[in-house]
């Protein structure tokens, strides 16, 4: 795993994400490795997830290129280039199943 990586998960996990997923991207995307995709309990903890991801992953030297979703959102979305963070609140993440939707690609255990 790479270190950025490491950083956003043990940044999810830090804010009680859930469920936190990694979807090994590599050699199949040209844009990123990696797809993280956890679940918040509700809208606050999904700011708090967003906000706590931004702050490590510039203080560890990465970039953020985009943030989409505010923080009403169901879905939201952190582009850190190599890593795509995916944060779901409550069942939206059974709406879009993105890890059935990708589930030919490996998954990479995660140690939190």
């Amino acid at each position: 795993m790479s270190e950025l990586l490491d950083v956003i998960v043990k940044a999810i996990d830090d804010r009680l994400g859930e469920e936190i997923t990694v979807l090994d991207f590599k050699n199949q995307h040209p844009f990123y490795d990696y797809f993280v995709i956890a679940t918040a309990l509700n809208h606050r903890m999904a700011k708090s997830i967003i906000d706590q991801v931004e702050e490590k992953v510039i203080a560890c030297g990465g970039q953020i290129r985009a943030i989409d979703g505010n923080s009403d959102s169901d879905w939201q979305l952190i582009d850190c280039f190599e890593v795509v963070v995916h944060i779901f609140v409550g069942s939206e993440r059974q709406v879009y199943q993105l890890e059935r939707l990708w589930g030919d690609l490996p998954r990479i255990e995660v140690q939190v």
